[in-house]
């Protein structure tokens, strides 16, 4: 089989404590990831695959053995993998970088796939933001926030950020989920339409971070929101000219 296609996936959130079993949504992505492996010649993650992370100098967490086994596998095959960290694993460092040979971005970016321009973002680093929410991702990314964050032992420090995502994800009303996901979704629209304005060549735009499952058309180019693997399982693939949006295992485009 041909390797010809490219996949995008976002926000498995792997790990996360209001998932209630682990092991079984664990499965689901490795089949996704044994599914593709082979046609892929490249692999988008394009932030929060995991719902929390934080490498040490010489330790990383426990978990996720079969996730990152089978990246390395994709790796060892020629795939090229791409990580582009979100809000939920900004501290991904250079453990998957250096062990399995993938490549982790940090910011939003254009890069060409098959000829063709790609802006590529989890999604919370383009349009407009709310000031909190800035304030809280300087911190993520302060070198000096880091240093004293990791000087915390990790028996308290992942249980606060394990609790604290449990909490945002539920106790949110499903209406006040949907009404922000319409707004953000509206401001990253709006983010597109200037964009494209100065970079006329982009013909696509691939966002995370929204768990929202959608393809639109602005001024031209094509946005894609990607959706998530907590109650979606949705995906987007490449295959040089057409970029569809797909459930797994059913492989329907939505």
């Amino acid at each position: 089989m041909a390797r010809n296609k490219t996949y995008f996936i976002s926000d498995c959130h792997l790990g996360a404590g209001y998932v209630t079993d682990h092991r079984a949504h664990e499965a689901r992505v490795v089949r996704f990831l044994d599914h593709i492996k082979g046609d892929a010649t490249a692999l988008y993650l394009l932030g929060d695959i995991l719902d929390y992370w934080y490498e040490f100098r010489s330790v990383v967490p426990r978990g996720h053995v079969r996730f990152l086994g089978k990246l390395a596998e994709l790796a060892d095959a020629g795939v090229r993998i791409t990580w582009m960290t979100g809000n939920h694993d900004v501290w991904l460092f250079d453990y998957l970088r250096d062990e399995v040979g993938l490549t982790v971005l940090r910011h939003a970016t254009t890069v060409e796939i098959d000829g063709k321009p790609f802006f590529v973002s989890h999604g919370d680093d383009v349009g407009y933001q709310r000031p909190m929410y800035r304030f809280m991702k300087w911190c993520f990314t302060s070198r000096l926030c880091q240093t004293l964050y990791a000087s915390v032992h990790p028996r308290w420090t992942t249980q606060i950020a394990t609790g604290w995502s449990t909490n945002n994800r539920t106790t949110r009303r499903s209406e006040d989920e949907e009404r922000e996901k319409v707004a953000s979704a509206g401001e990253l629209q709006r983010f597109v339409e200037q964009h494209h304005r100065e970079h006329p060549e982009v013909e696509h735009y691939v966002f995370g971070h929204l768990h929202l499952a959608d393809q639109i058309e602005v001024d031209g180019a094509q946005v894609t929101f990607l959706g998530d693997w907590i109650r979606q399982d949705t995906y987007a693939v490449f295959d040089g000219q057409c970029l569809s949006l797909h459930h797994f295992p059913e492989d329907n485009p939505t």
